[in-house]
């Protein structure tokens, strides 16, 4: 038996929470709630103390009857502060459903009232499960407070998408399926409480950009700092993904605890990504890899004593993930990257997208200066069959997570849905 500590924040969704608190008492934890004053319009506290069989607690100033102990437990025999007692005793604390609101305090280290002040005192795993409108959900400052609360080692229950509070309303923002927020929170009293989504599978990443040599000097490149590609990993490991990085020219620090492979060329990354693409699960193809290359490359430096001028011949090089494509096996997904300039580039997606056999294309206007290469944000449209996912403006290390959430959720559809 574990002892949960559970907090509800304002949003129709609270009314989900009992459920969560029904599956876990059934289970055979001890449960006690506290709630923000704005989950009271949804849901009273009389609910959860039935449930429960403890009190609940909302204000930080209110006497607790039982000195923060949880069910099963004697209660001390002083009147300890509540919020220091309770994290105190607790074995998690959970948040669901969790607020955009709640997400913005817990980021920013607030503690304005119980629930912000049991979560800025506790040492114990922290599980956020959100839920609130899609706009909201996608919003560059939420995904920017989920990404900070991540890096702390919250874990995030992703919420779902499906029919909103709202009438007609539908996007991401639901909150999460009970038993799936229980299960997270089981997973972090096992000791594992980063974000579990990609447990148990092989993520292959491909990152920056690949120069070919004209001499021992020169080379034809590109401007890809390998940003996107890096964050991309990083995301994907603290998902539970086994990583392979293969990183052309990337001048990015590398995440500590991911396989990298470090190549220059389009044929190196080729022959690497051809070797590695056998054993993964997925691919994210965000490798800005050369489309033409020097016929020839020089030994040694071109002098430029005696020339005006220095004619290159160039040929194509080969198209790396329409070769990974063709040798893919049932159960692989495949994400590509399109770098696109203006208009046009949605059609140029879709046609990607159906020429090469893929999952998702990731589109990026190159046309702007600033999103994209080199760029610490970036704005994107994830193109699957039949849809696109607009990704709005925000940190790269956001719009990876938005991607790994469509890479979560094209695994878990049905084959022919894809």
């Amino acid at each position: 038996m574990a002892r949960l500590l559970l907090g509800v924040t304002g949003g129709i969704a609270a009314y989900k929470a009992v459920e969560i608190v029904r599956l876990a008492t059934a289970a055979g934890h001890a449960v006690r709630v506290i709630q923000t004053p704005a989950s009271l319009s949804f849901v009273g506290r009389a609910t959860f103390e039935g449930v429960t069989g403890a009190p609940v607690l909302v204000d930080e100033f209110e006497p607790d009857p039982a000195r923060g102990a949880f069910p099963g437990d004697p209660a001390p025999e002083h009147a300890a502060i509540s919020h220091l007692e309770l994290v105190r005793r607790c074995d998690v604390y959970a948040i669901a459903p969790a607020s955009a609101n709640t997400l913005a305090k817990l980021a920013g280290g607030h503690a304005d009232n119980l629930l912000t002040s049991a979560a800025l005192a506790s040492t114990k795993p922290l599980v956020l499960a959100p839920a609130m409108n899609n706009h909201m959900w996608e919003h560059p400052a939420t995904r920017g407070n989920v990404e900070t609360l991540r890096l702390r080692g919250a874990a995030v229950v992703e919420p779902g998408t499906g029919r909103l509070a709202s009438k007609d309303e539908w996007g991401a923002g639901r909150l999460a399926d009970p038993k799936e927020v229980l299960g997270e929170i089981e997973r972090a009293l096992e000791g594992g409480f980063a974000p579990r989504s990609l447990d148990g599978v092989r993520v292959l990443v491909t990152a920056g950009g690949t120069r070919e040599p004209i001499d021992s000097v020169r080379y034809v490149g590109n401007r890809s700092s390998g940003r996107m590609g890096v964050e991309l990993a990083r995301e994907a490991q603290r998902r539970g993904a086994e990583v392979t990085l293969i990183a052309a020219n990337v001048s990015q620090e590398l995440p500590a605890g991911v396989r990298v492979i470090e190549v220059e060329s389009a044929a190196q990354m080729r022959e690497a990504a051809l070797a590695a693409f056998p054993d993964a699960h997925v691919l994210l193809m965000a490798a800005a890899v050369s489309d033409f290359r020097p016929a020839t490359a020089e030994a040694t430096k071109i002098k430029k004593a005696g020339r005006d001028s220095l004619s290159l011949e160039l040929e194509a090089t080969d198209d790396v993930l329409a070769q990974l494509s063709a040798q893919r096996r049932p159960g692989q997904t495949l994400i590509g990257f399109a770098a696109e300039h203006g208009e046009g580039g949605l059609e140029h997606a879709r046609e990607k997208l159906e020429r090469k056999g893929l999952d998702a294309v990731v589109l990026n206007d190159i046309a702007r200066n600033d999103i994209g290469f080199d760029a610490g944000d970036n704005e994107v449209a994830i193109v699957t069959h039949g849809h696109e996912h607009p990704v709005p403006l925000g940190p790269k290390s956001a719009v990876a997570a938005a991607i790994l959430d469509r890479v979560h959720e094209l695994r878990s559809a049905p084959a022919a849905k894809r």
